[in-house]
């Protein structure tokens, strides 16, 4: 393993956390996470899977790479629960404009009718 990508492993876990603080549902912030926050959080992930794939086996490790490979871990776990969350504002998200979208038509087809009487 080179000191890069412990340092790389560093530099995600950090990402990672961040992350998790940002989407924390109880602060309401996920609300406002935006599709380059998701691709970001995809990046970081797939980066520090490419770095375990580069680290010694596990009883070869150093005290720092073992920190580092569980605070991954941990990270990747809390990420698992917070999915569902995601997933399932993004579906309400998804149904109010939904909603909204056939109030707009409903009200176009509304004001259409008054453009096309011959008063």
């Amino acid at each position: 393993m080179s000191d890069n990508s412990l340092e790389i492993l560093r530099q995600v876990n950090e990402h990672l956390r961040q992350a998790l603080t940002r989407f924390r549902p109880e602060e309401n912030l996920c609300l406002t996470i935006q599709p380059q926050g998701f691709s970001d959080l995809l990046a970081a992930v797939l980066r520090g899977g490419e770095c375990l794939l580069k680290f010694p086996l596990e009883g070869q490790q150093t005290d720092g790479s073992k920190r580092e490979c569980a605070e991954y871990r941990r990270n990747l776990e809390l990420l698992k629960q917070f999915l569902p969350y995601v997933h399932g504002r993004l579906l309400a998200e998804k149904a109010r404009l939904e909603d909204t979208q056939g109030h707009l038509a409903a009200a176009a087809a509304w004001a259409r009718s008054f453009s096309r009487d011959p008063r």
